[in-house]
């Protein structure tokens, strides 16, 4: 059996630090507003996903991804890794623009989600309260390359730092708009079915759940965490103290989280590479 060691990361890494805040559950929908504006991205999910059928399902196996990446050991996240690229290499799309068909793992698609995804654990992290200095955040996103070369990216193409993250994202928004697949796909992320239990309320008769009234207010949340160009692709949604009330939300929010018991905040996957880092430091050899 091959040894454990302690993954990708470890407790002395900003990767770690960020992802115990639990308020990452709101930027993991945020990613998704940004990814759904690029058409060819968008395109690749619209025809190889059914997420619309089963979007609880999807949330938890891409949730499941992410955590085996951060917590699981290098051949976890290794052999996670390589699932994906199979999966992935089995899948074509046409771009609805020209009619051309192509593979969604096109490094340029590949790209695009990896810098969203990480971005938007950053940046609603950062604006929620978690104390990150500004060479922290450039760790963090170079500590993210390793990620990103699990879905078969080279990471020295992969932006590694802030100032690299936002010229990167300056060089792709001409490519960027709201088509009609990015507009349902955010319409269905805005009013998406909850799992049975949990929209009860409305099956009875009621006009909407609490469940629904809380959901509807984190997608909010999220559309207005997004940047403001990002915001003008969907319509110029929301007023100029936008970005100042998702600011305040959001760090009401964590602060309501981070009240929680430790139990509750920590998942499995995170307490287990916990207990396995403890062993290994156990039994480390001293000098």
């Amino acid at each position: 059996m091959e040894s454990a060691d302690a993954g990708l990361f470890g407790p002395g890494s900003v990767s770690w630090k960020l992802h115990a805040e639990p308020i990452l559950f709101v930027a993991g929908l945020r990613s998704l507003y940004l990814q759904a504006l690029h058409p060819r991205a968008m395109a690749g999910v619209a025809q190889n996903s059914n997420y619309r059928q089963d979007a609880w399902g999807r949330l938890i196996r891409t949730a499941n991804y992410v955590g085996t990446a951060l917590y699981g050991t290098t051949a976890e996240a290794e052999e996670a890794g390589r699932r994906l690229r199979r999966l992935h290499a089995r899948m074509t799309a046409v771009d609805p623009a020209t009619g051309e068909r192509f593979r969604i793992d096109e490094p340029d698609l590949l790209r695009w989600v990896h810098v969203t995804e990480v971005e938007s654990f950053l940046d609603t992290g950062r604006r929620a309260g978690v104390p990150l200095d500004a060479a922290e955040v450039d760790t963090y996103y170079t500590e993210q390359r390793r990620v990103a070369a699990l879905v078969g990216l080279d990471p020295q193409t992969v932006p590694g730092t802030a100032a690299e993250v936002a010229e990167y994202y300056r060089q792709v928004r001409p490519e960027l708009r709201m088509t009609r697949e990015a507009a349902e796909t955010a319409l269905f992320l805005t009013a998406p079915p909850l799992p049975w239990k949990l929209s009860l309320p409305a099956r009875i008769g009621l006009n909407l759940s609490p469940a629904r009234w809380a959901y509807l207010g984190i997608a909010g949340t999220a559309l207005a965490l997004l940047p403001a160009w990002a915001r003008r692709l969907y319509g110029g949604l929301g007023l100029p103290t936008t970005a100042l009330s998702a600011d305040v939300t959001v760090r009401t929010l964590r602060l309501a989280l981070t009240a929680l018991p430790r139990d509750w905040r920590e998942g499995p996957m995170r307490r287990a590479a916990e207990e396995r880092y403890a062993s290994l430091a156990s039994t480390a050899p001293t000098a």
